[in-house]
């Protein structure tokens, strides 16, 4: 079992940076991938990022290439997500997930979810 909490949302403006972190208490959380979605009103959750179990990889989605950063620390049972030059259309409800293969970017492919945190970008 994986319980994760999602925190560091906020308001930032455009061209600011914010880093999120998703705290997991599952005693098994380094034997999971883990993966960053994200789900604005009115449109479908989509991939941003996903990190190995043992975080020598991460791939990322076209829109926050060279801008968002996933990383982990499971030692501390935490996965970050540092996001830079952030833009109005990265305003979303930003959810963590845990899966039990790396490089998954579809929702479902995850078994546990966070209660998401909700990052809001002004022009």
């Amino acid at each position: 079992q994986v319980q994760l909490v999602e925190s560091g949302g906020g308001l930032v403006q455009a061209g600011g940076s914010l880093r999120l972190s998703c705290a997991s208490s599952g005693r098994t959380f380094s034997s999971y991938a883990m993966g960053w979605f994200r789900q604005a009103p009115g449109k479908e959750r989509e991939f941003v990022a996903t990190i190995s179990w043992g975080g020598g990889s991460t791939y990322y989605a076209d829109s926050v290439k060279g801008r968002f950063t996933i990383s982990r620390d499971n030692a501390k049972n935490t996965v970050y997500l540092q996001m830079n030059s952030l833009k109005p259309e990265d305003t979303a409800v930003y959810y963590c997930a845990a899966g039990s293969t790396f490089g998954e970017v579809a929702s479902s492919r995850y078994r546990y979810w966070g209660q998401g945190t909700q990052v809001t970008v002004s022009s």
